[in-house]
């Protein structure tokens, strides 16, 4: 009975989160899976942890991941005797300790990384580069030996730099593939469709924002004036969304009093985007979401769009479109921070 009442939650749940699309879409490539598909093993790094263990329930809903890898530091065996007992497809392992990363991780198809320690008051996403840099470093050499052609998943903060360390560590391994290597920015979009749904007054399942740049402070830019449905805003409006999008985790980390930061939403997100990988990998057409991926669309190297997802990972990465002076503005500001981040990681992957 329980079963039966969750499947159409689910369902509910995902015509919240369908994907962009370059072309119209099947209402397949538009909604979580609720079917099952070819053998897919995920692997979730950080799986004990406050994003993790939310993210470990959802993907173990997910009809489309037959194994479920569940890795940590320490208490990953709980997590895993408990989630393994929801009736639904996925086996379930937990795997503790450096020691048994690698076998947590081969024959995985998916790789997701919320590994690390998460902010609290007063900290900025660059105050914990010194801590989750390395963590990253180091899982990122384990992925490279054990699971090469994985895609890859980053949630560990700061994306804007973990991403372009990973690719470094990646290069050195002589495995790095551009088409597999993700940033989730999936929170981002989650949270510009909220807080638009609200200010617009239009049903937030049916409401799409492209959310473009990066995962921090002022790189984040929703793009407002690409928004689905139309709502004409004024201007005062559409640079308080902005705002309070730029500044979501810290409404979080705030509201939570120094006891944690976004790890419900970040997990619900962190599914959203698996789930479209995994509807790529198995070759659902047309699916589309925001990443922060490798990208020639501005003059840095790595960059948030659209993107089309496929059989090999990223198909393609799709261009801005058309912006409004405030948003063009906004991505002219926003491209000094973000290099900075990138050079930052990159620098750390090669002197570390």
């Amino acid at each position: 009975m329980r079963t039966q009442l969750l499947r159409p939650a689910l369902r509910r749940i995902a015509a919240a989160t369908s994907s962009y699309s370059a072309a119209p879409s099947s209402s397949a490539s538009r909604s979580l899976a609720t079917e099952s598909g070819p053998e897919r093993k995920v692997a979730i790094l950080g799986a004990a942890g406050g994003i993790g263990q939310p993210l470990a329930l959802l993907m173990k809903l997910n009809p489309l991941v037959s194994k479920l890898a569940l890795y940590d530091i320490a208490a990953t065996p709980g997590v895993a005797a408990d989630v393994s007992h929801i009736n639904t497809r996925s086996e379930v392992v937990g795997y503790v300790g450096e020691d048994q990363l690698g076998q947590a991780l081969k024959g995985s198809d998916v790789v997701i990384i919320p590994a690390g320690v998460p902010r609290k008051p007063g900290m900025t996403r660059d105050d914990l580069f010194n801590i989750n840099a390395g963590i990253v470093k180091s899982l990122c050499a384990a992925i490279a030996k054990y699971c090469p052609n994985a895609l890859v998943n980053m949630i560990s903060n700061p994306v804007n730099s973990t991403v372009p360390i990973a690719a470094e560590i990646f290069k050195k391994a002589g495995t790095y593939d551009e088409k597999k290597l993700f940033g989730v920015t999936t929170l981002d979009v989650v949270r510009a469709k909220t807080f638009y749904s609200g200010k617009a007054k239009v049903p937030v399942e049916e409401v799409n924002v492209p959310v473009v740049g990066g995962h921090a402070g002022i790189t984040i830019l929703p793009l407002f004036s690409q928004a689905t449905p139309k709502a004409n805003l004024p201007d005062e409006d559409i640079k308080a969304l902005t705002k309070r999008t730029q500044d979501g985790g810290t409404e979080v980390v705030e509201a939570k009093a120094g006891k944690g930061s976004a790890t419900l939403s970040m997990a619900y997100a962190g599914a959203i985007f698996a789930d479209a990988c995994l509807k790529g990998l198995n070759g659902v057409p047309d699916v589309v979401e925001c990443s922060y991926v490798q990208s020639s669309i501005t003059e840095l190297p790595f960059f948030s769009s659209k993107v089309k997802l496929g059989k090999n990972g990223v198909d393609e990465v799709l261009g801005l479109g058309s912006l409004s002076d405030f948003e063009q503005q906004g991505l002219e500001s926003l491209k000094a921070e973000l290099k900075s981040s990138i050079e930052k990681g990159i620098n750390f992957a090669n002197t570390n």
